[in-house]
This record gives structure tokens, sequence and C-alpha cells, in this order.
């Protein structure tokens, strides 16, 4: 009896059919990086990178839109490096941030659902997972969103009302933002340094706003010349302070901010 015919063994995949194998199913080894000329498996998404929601087809992600061409500069919550963004993801951000926004001045930072969030925003909780791996992140973007909008209302009152006015709208409009951001700003100091990015760069841009503000009324004559940022920052978290803790009072948080203005008309003395 003649030996048995020994079959060829199949020869193992070269090092770029493994990557992309390893790409279908989302499981590229530790220390292998991405092998050059191997593009994404046709049919099979992004996998998230976070670890946190696995690609498992319970929720839908968003369909990719076109791309502009008009890249933008995505500012990572607690500072890290910037990096483009196409179109259908800053409105996905950007989405994001708006709902997360109102749930978290309705139920509260720490007890607003993330599901509940990215159903909000229109977009599967695979997509907020990777642009917010943590509640964390999402918090601090939040954050970061508003004082821009402060900023932003800062330099529309610069270009259509009056000194004064401008100034004591922006002092409102900041409170505000105290008062109804409490528990939000609360979880994000808790975590993070004085001295940490966000809260060094944010601060900067308040003190910016309420200085241009304030140095337009000065040299206009309609504030009296020794107040400076600092001071009127400290009042209105003051306010802000004493509105949160205090039993609710209808206008209390208006009539303090216009004490605050007479006191900034008042001309000392000599």
């Amino acid at each position: 009896m003649s030996a048995p015919e020994e079959r060829p063994h199949a020869a193992p995949p070269d090092e770029r059919t493994q990557a992309a194998l390893s790409r279908r199913d989302g499981l590229l080894a530790p220390g292998v990086g991405p092998v050059p000329g191997v593009g994404p498996v046709p049919g099979v998404g992004p996998v998230p990178d976070d670890g946190l929601v696995p690609d498992d087809g319970l929720v839908p992600d968003d369909p990719p839109a076109p791309d502009d061409g008009q890249p933008s500069a995505s500012v990572r919550p607690g500072g890290g490096a910037s990096r483009p963004m196409r179109a259908d993801a800053r409105r996905n951000y950007q989405a994001l941030v708006s709902a997360a926004n109102a749930a978290f001045i309705e139920q509260g930072a720490d007890d607003a659902s993330l599901e509940e969030i990215a159903r909000r925003a229109g977009v599967g909780i695979g997509t907020l997972y990777r642009h917010f791996p943590t509640r964390q992140a999402l918090l601090e973007a939040v954050y970061r969103d508003q004082v821009e909008a402060l900023r932003g209302r800062a330099e529309e009152l610069l270009e259509s009302a009056p000194p004064g006015e401008a100034l004591v709208t922006w002092l409102r409009a900041t409170v505000e933002f105290g008062s109804t951001k409490r528990s939000l700003t609360s979880g994000i100091l808790a975590t993070l340094d004085k001295d940490s990015e966000l809260v060094s760069s944010c601060s900067a841009i308040m003190r910016q706003s309420a200085t241009a503000l304030l140095t337009r009324a000065q040299e206009a004559g309609e504030v009296r010349a020794d107040a400076n940022a600092t001071d009127l920052l400290r009042l209105v978290h003051a306010v802000s302070m004493a509105v949160e803790r205090a039993p609710v009072v209808a206008g209390q948080a208006d009539r303090m901010i216009a004490l605050i203005a007479d006191g900034l008309r008042h001309q000392p003395a000599g």
C-alpha cells in the first residue's frame, strides 16, 4: 500500500492580509500599527478605540455624510491636541454638546443619562463615546462650549450696545451661566486641578471678555475708573452662589446685579 499523499499546508497570511483581517474583526494585536496600503474592509464600520462600546450592531451609528472639504479643528476636552473633523462629525459633536447641556440643566450632570443624551442628539451611543470616551470628557466639552458662548456674547455686545448697557447685560448672562451650570462646574472642578488647561483657558477667556467690556465702559465715562475685571467676576460669582443656596426669590439675581451696576456708576470722591 502506498503512503498517503501529503497535502500542502496553506501558507500563513502575509502581514498585509493579517492586518486587514484584524481590522475587520476589530482586533489589532498590541504593538501592531497600521500597515501602509491596507485600507478599511468594505462594509465594516470604525471600531471605537475607547473599549467602552462594542460594535454589536444593536445601536445604529450615524451614516457617513459627504465631506464638504472644510475641516474644522476640534479641541479635545482637557486641552489635548486638536484634529480636523469632517462636516458630519462636526455636526454630531455640536449636537451632542447641545443635548448634553440641556440634559445637565434639567437633570444634573451626575444623573443625566448618556443614552438619553445620544437619543436627543439623534446619534448612536457609539458615536457619543467616540467623541467623548467618558462622562468627564463630555462635561468638559459642555463647560468649554458655554464659556465660548459667553465670549461670543461679549463680542456681540461690544459691537451692538452702549458701553454701560453692554457691560451690565453681560454680567447678567454670566450670573445665569453660573446659576444654571452649578452642578456642571462642580463636577468638573472636583476632578481637575485649578491649573489645568481647561480651567486656565476658560478663566482667561472670561477675564478677557470682562476686561474688554469694562474698559470700553470706563473710556466712555460710564463706569468708575478704579473697577477691574477680577473684582467684577468675583462679584458675579458671589451673586450666583447666593442665588443658588438661598430660597428662590423671584428677580433676586437681577436686583443684585442692579446694585453692582449702581456701584460701578458711582464716582468715588476726590
